[in-house]
């Protein structure tokens, strides 16, 4: 009986790497040319770094439970609640500055767009790995 190994198209790997990339740079971007004092720039792009950390955690979180269901709750709580600090601290920091509405909805964009990417990113990196793995067992 043979199995089948399915893998992600060279087009398809291209494209989210190129996601991601883009997303990278309008973040730094609009990070880089934002208005204000050093503290509040500084503390936008620690949100975007913890919200990057905590979507590859997150992703990472819920692909390990739904093949092995061994983790503990307590790691449960941990990988949630940094994601939904992460995400919340991020977005109150956003609404709280005061710079140009426009401005403001370019950084929330970009924002949604690095984690989408990110998630999109961890899956497609995740799959490759347990495709090398599954041919090594052949």
């Amino acid at each position: 009986m043979t199995t089948t190994i399915r893998r992600d198209t060279k087009s398809w790997k291209a494209q989210v790497w190129i996601s991601f990339g883009v997303a990278v740079t309008v973040c730094a971007t609009g990070l880089g040319w934002l208005p204000g004092a050093d503290l509040e720039r500084a503390f936008m792009v620690m949100g975007y770094v913890f919200c990057l950390s905590a979507v590859f955690a997150l992703s990472k979180f819920v692909r390990d439970k739904e093949l092995r269901g061994n983790d503990t709750p307590m790691w449960s709580v941990v990988v949630w609640s940094g994601f939904a600090f992460a995400i919340g601290l991020t977005g109150w920091g956003l609404y709280q500055m005061d710079i140009n509405p426009t401005y403001k909805a370019y950084l929330l964009v970009t924002w949604l767009f690095l984690i989408s990417s990110a998630f999109t990113l961890a899956k497609m990196l995740r799959d490759d790995h347990e495709a090398d793995v599954a041919e090594h067992k052949e």
